[in-house]
């Protein structure tokens, strides 16, 4: 390896650690100066003398991970070839055929085409096999890896080939790639006749003006009378964009966040900046515990000004902003630089990563040490434990036949089956399985091997191995046998017990199969319990008033 090579990288890591040298008392550049040449060293000496070689960038990179990782989940380091993953997270956008992929045995399929972009056009459908790309055999690639091959700059070409089931010929795709604009706001719609709805997946540039022209759009609507704002599994995103669209449903001119950081340029007060659309209109939003970070200063923000009633399961407690800083090589850094505090003055951070315990993993805050505060109308609320919803509702649990169902892809597999023998469904809204359509899927799991593990069979398992080993299996064979014949039995009878469960799941990637994001979306409202609490809350006014003066 030549040494020109090796002090590249060695100093590339200088230039990176060296931007927060800038930002340093003078105490501390001595010690970090000091290290920066330690780990010259080290890395110099290593990629020099190890036996087997080294790969620098590779080496470099798991050093860098390494040592952000000792921080917290959310300071990353983005090298050049995971650019096109990070310009996803953060607009939407990227380059490729623009398809939702997934793993299903040795290949990977098309989960989804997005409607009007490549994979869309080329005619594309879920369930579609990814055999080969520009000719090269990808059995056995990650989906990962085969997503970084679909995508590319717009405009380049590629070539895929397909194996369809029911299609016994292999055939080629070929198009060009394109900017592909992944939607923040879905869908937007009514779900009765005076409430609407509009679901937001992630905080991308511009996502404000989606929700505005989606709320807009509702409005339309004579008898739209009230919203269901869904922030469900929404992992939050761009700061700026959580205060627009505050500002939205809040007067102009109010404080939604104050960060505070241990440099002066990081501690700000933001305020909402616009007229907003309506200040009135009641809202009732969704959260659980996968909604974080810009979705928390939403919905925490909207809890303190008592302008909405939250309603779901507590939100994950991300109370930490990210910066990214563009670095040399086309390559970038999201380092975490404040904490925020949202209007009530608490700040929702649950995970403590200052302080770790004695193996090294980050503390949740006590309960001890939650502080309350108190929204406008002087309902308490607490810090330091994401947003507590108003009103309190756990998700559905899911049978362990259902989770086994999802995760061995026999709702997925069994939807290309159907759509094989079906031209059409008449909308996603009101589709639902028969009967003697859910008995064809039972008949299709016996004909495919259907299988699943419980609890009770994986320790069964184990207490055969035990028993083997202790030399008296051949004691007890017939007991077991007997459980495992209660296990069989229970397993059919699951299909039953469950049968709700399973065919909303089948009916909902059904739908996605003919009507896509917009089918898949509308299709789950139709059994969305939380859903159905939220509308009663909206038309009962009396229950949503009571709620947010804390009565």
């Amino acid at each position: 390896m030549k040494k020109s090579k090796i002090y590249f990288l060695a100093g590339f890591l200088s230039l990176i650690l060296l931007s927060f040298v800038e930002l340093e008392d003078t105490s501390d550049r001595f010690e970090v100066g000091k290290n920066l040449d330690i780990f010259t060293e080290v890395y110099k000496q290593v990629n020099s003398l190890y036996v087997d070689g080294t790969q620098p960038g590779e080496l470099m990179k798991v050093g860098i991970d390494a040592m952000l990782k000792s921080l917290d989940p959310y300071t990353v380091y983005y090298p050049e070839s995971d650019i096109e993953d990070y310009k996803l997270m953060t607009t939407g956008q990227y380059g490729g055929i623009g398809a939702r992929i997934r793993k299903i045995d040795d290949f990977v399929v098309v989960g989804e085409p997005y409607v009007g972009f490549p994979a869309f056009k080329a005619g594309l459908r879920g369930g579609d096999v990814i055999l080969k790309v520009d000719g090269k055999d990808v059995k056995g690639k990650a989906t990962s890896d085969l997503s970084k091959i679909l995508k590319g700059n717009p405009g380049t070409s590629i070539t895929v080939t397909i194996q369809r089931p029911g299609t016994e010929a292999d055939f080629e795709v070929s198009f060009k790639r394109e900017k592909v604009q992944i939607k923040s706001v879905p869908y937007q719609g009514m779900i009765t006749e005076n409430v609407g709805y509009i679901k937001m997946k992630s905080f991308t540039r511009n996502v404000s003006k989606e929700v505005k022209t989606a709320f807009l759009e509702l409005k339309k609507n004579p008898n739209f009378q009230s919203l269901v704002f869904d922030l469900r599994g929404n992992p939050g995103g761009l700061l700026h964009e959580a205060i627009n669209i505050v500002g939205l449903f809040t007067k102009k001119g109010v404080k939604v966040v104050e960060t505070r950081g241990k440099i002066e340029e990081w501690t700000k007060i933001y305020k909402t900046l616009n007229a907003p659309l309506d200040k009135e209109i009641p809202i009732v939003i969704l959260v659980d515990g996968g909604s974080a970070s810009a979705s928390e200063i939403v919905s925490g923000a909207l809890q303190d000004f008592d302008r909405a009633v939250i309603l779901g399961s507590n939100t994950y407690g991300k109370g930490l902003v990210q910066t990214t800083r563009n670095l040399k090589y086309n390559t970038s850094i999201k380092v975490t630089t404040a904490k925020y505090y949202i209007p009530s003055g608490r700040c929702i951070q649950a995970i403590d990563y200052a302080h770790k315990d004695e193996d090294g993993n980050p503390k949740k805050i006590p309960d001890s040490l939650l502080t309350e505060f108190k929204t406008q109308n002087g309902r308490l609320v607490l810090d330091g434990a994401g947003i507590k919803p108003d009103v309190e509702k756990d998700r559905e649990k899911y049978g362990a036949i259902t989770r086994a169902l999802l995760s061995k892809n026999h709702v997925f597999n069994f939807a290309t089956k159907y759509v094989l023998e079906h031209d059409s469904i008449s909308n996603a809204k009101n589709f639902r399985l028969t009967d003697d359509e859910y008995q064809s899927f039972i008949t299709y799991l016996l004909d495919n091997e259907y299988d699943y593990q419980t609890s009770t069979g994986k320790g069964l398992k184990a207490l055969k191995k035990s028993a083997e080993k202790d030399s008296i299996l051949v004691d007890i064979a017939s007991e077991i046998k007997l459980i495992e014949d209660k296990i069989i039995l229970k397993k059919k009878l699951d299909l039953n017990k469950f049968k709700s469960q399973i065919k909303g799941f089948l009916e909902i990637e059904i739908a996605s199969r003919f009507f896509f994001q917009v089918g898949k979306i509308e299709s789950s409202l139709g059994n969305d319990l939380f859903v159905d609490e939220a509308v009663e809350i909206l038309t009962n006014k009396d229950r949503y008033t009571s709620i947010l003066s804390g009565n």
